[in-house]
C-alpha cells in the first residue's frame, strides 16, 4: 500500500518514506529488550514506550506488525551477579523478568506473546559462530572465537565508522559491553570458552564448554524467530556505539543479506540535565513514580510526549505539566461523552473534527511527532468543548469527536 508515513533513518540519516520490504505489507520489527540481571529504569522503558507507539501507529495504519523483543539473560553482567549472590542464572532474571512486564501492563505496552531468551538460542548462536568460521570472517583463539571487522564489507555503516583510522596491529576485546562513547578498534568477541569466574554458567556445544558473546546473541534471537531480513529495528541511542553496528556484521556476515531497511534510535532520559546512572544514584524507577501520586497514564503520556530523538528531562515541573496536560483532555473526553442537547451540526465543528483527525495523522507521519500531535488534538477538542459548554455543538458531532479522539488513543492510550 502507498505510505505517507516518514521516519528518520539512522542508516541514512534522513526521513525516509516507509514501506515495508514485501509485498504483503507485514511490517517485522525487532525492539531490543532489557537486559534482566537488573530492574529497567524509565529511561529505558521511553525506548519501549516509542517502540509500542510505533508499533500501534503502524497497526492504525493497516499494517499488520510482526515485531519481537528479548531478554538478555546470559552476558558478563548477569553471570557475574549471579555468581556473587549465589544464585542460579534463572533466579536471578525471572523476578527481573516478571517486573517487566507487569510494569508493561501498567504502561500499556504491547508485548509479543512469545519473548526469547539468550538462554534459549544457545544453539543458533553456535549456529552462527561456526557459520562465520566457515565463511573466514571468524576465527578462533585459544578455544575462543572472535570476528575480524576488516573481513565484512563496509563495517561500521550504522555509525559511520572511519574504517582508514583501523589500526594494523589485531587487537582483540573480550568483554561483553564497554563503557562510554568509544569505539573498540579491533576484534569482538563471539564465543566465550569456559572460564572458572563463569561458574556452572555454561553450555556444552560443537565450539567446546562456554556461551555466546553479548553481540551475537541478537542476531541468534532474530534469526531463529524472524528470520535474516526485516523492515525496522529499534533500539536506544547508546548502541549505535559498536552494539548495533555488531548485530549487522554477524547477520549480513552469514546471510549476505541487508539485515533491516530502518533503523530507529531512542535518546536518553536525563534527571535534571544528568544521564541517568547507578553511580550517581539518580536512577528512576515506574515504581518510584507511581509512588509520588503519579498514576500509570501520567508516566506513559510522560514519557511519550517529547520527540523519540530528543532528550526528556525528568523534574517535577515537567512532570507536573505533563499530568496537567493528559488530565485536562482526559476530562474533555469525559464532558464530550456526556452527549449535546443541541440537535443541529455546524460547519465550524465539522471543520474542527476534520482537522483533529488530518492534523494527528499529519502529525504521526512526520516521524511519529507524538508531541505535535497532542498539542493540534488537543486545541481542536477543546474547541469542541467550550462550543459544548456554550450549547452549539451538535449530537452528532459530540459522538463524533469522541468516536475521533478514542480511535487516536488507539495509538496513544492516555485517555481511556
Amino acid at each position: 500500500m502507498p505510505s505517507d508515513l516518514f521516519l528518520y533513518n539512522t542508516l541514512t540519516r534522513r526521513k525516509e518514506r516507509f514501506a515495508p520490504r514485501t509485498t504483503e505489507n507485514t511490517v517485522k520489527m525487532f525492539t531490543c529488550g532489557p537486559s534482566i540481571y537488573n530492574w529497567p529504569h524509565i529511561g529505558n522503558f521511553r525506548t519501549f514506550l516509542f517502540e509500542d507507539i510505533l508499533q500501534r501507529y503502524l497497526e492504525y495504519k493497516g499494517y499488520p506488525v510482526e515485531r519481537m523483543i528479548n531478554f538478555t539473560d546470559v552476558e558478563d553482567k548477569s553471570i557475574h551477579q549471579a555468581n556473587k549472590d549465589g544464585v542460579a542464572l534463572e533466579a536471578l532474571t525471572q523476578p527481573v523478568a516478571r517486573s517487566f512486564v507487569e510494569d508493561c501492563e501498567r504502561l500499556k505496552i504491547i508485548l509479543p506473546e512469545i519473548i526469547p531468551r539468550s538462554s534459549t538460542c544457545i544453539e543458533q548462536a553456535v549456529y552462527l559462530t561456526e557459520q562465520l568460521l566457515a565463511k573466514g570472517i571468524a576465527y578462533r583463539h585459544g578455544k575462543d572465537v572472535f570476528y575480524d571487522p576488516l573481513k565484512f564489507k563496509d563495517f561500521g555503516k550504522l555509525y559511520g565508522l572511519d574504517m582508514s583510522r583501523w589500526p594494523k596491529r589485531r587487537t582483540r576485546f573480550y568483554k561483553d559491553t564497554y563503557s562510554g562513547k568509544r569505539w573498540n578498534r579491533g576484534d569482538f568477541i563471539l564465543w566465550k570458552a569456559r572460564r572458572k569466574e563463569d561458574g556452572n554458567i555454561f553450555w556444552k556445544t560443537s565450539l567446546g564448554e562456554g556461551r555466546p558473546a553479548w553481540n551475537i546473541q541478537d542476531p541468534a534471537m532474530l534469526t531463529k524467530h524472524l528470520g535474516y531480513e526485516i523492515d525496522i529495528w529499534c533500539g536506544g541511542i547508546d548502541n549505535l556505539y559498536r552494539h548495533h553496528d555488531y548485530n549487522i556484521a554477524v547477520t549480513e556476515g552469514v546471510s549476505g543479506k541487508k539485515l533491516s531497511r530502518f533503523w530507529l534510535h531512542c535518546e536518553h532520559v536525563l534527571i535534571r540535565k544528568t544521564k541517568m546512572s547507578k553511580s550517581k544514584g539518580n536512577i528512576l524507577y515506574v515504581k518510584d513514580l507511581l509512588g509520588t501520586g503519579y498514576q500509570s497514564h501520567h508516566i506513559r503520556f510522560f514519557l511519550i510526549y517529547k520527540h523519540f530523538q530528543q532528550h526528556i528531562d525528568v523534574n517535577d515541573e515537567q512532570l507536573q505539566l505533563a499530568r496537567g496536560k493528559i488530565d485536562t483532555l482526559r476530562d474533555i473526553l469525559g464532558l464530550l461523552e456526556n452527549g449535546s442537547s443541541a440537535v443541529k451540526s455546524t460547519p465550524v465543528a465539522q471543520n474542527l473534527l476534520k482537522e483533529m483527525k488530518s492534523a494527528f495523522e499529519r502529525r504521526m507521519n512526520d516521524n511519529l511527532d507524538v508531541k505535535g500531535a497532542f498539542d493540534d488534538v488537543y486545541d481542536n477538542a477543546l474547541q469542541l468543548a467550550k462550543m459544548k459548554a456554550a450549547g452549539t455543538l451538535g449530537s452528532e458531532q459530540c459522538r463524533a469527536a469522541v468516536e475521533q479522539l478514542k480511535q487516536i488513543d488507539r495509538v496513544w492510550q492516555v485517555l481511556c
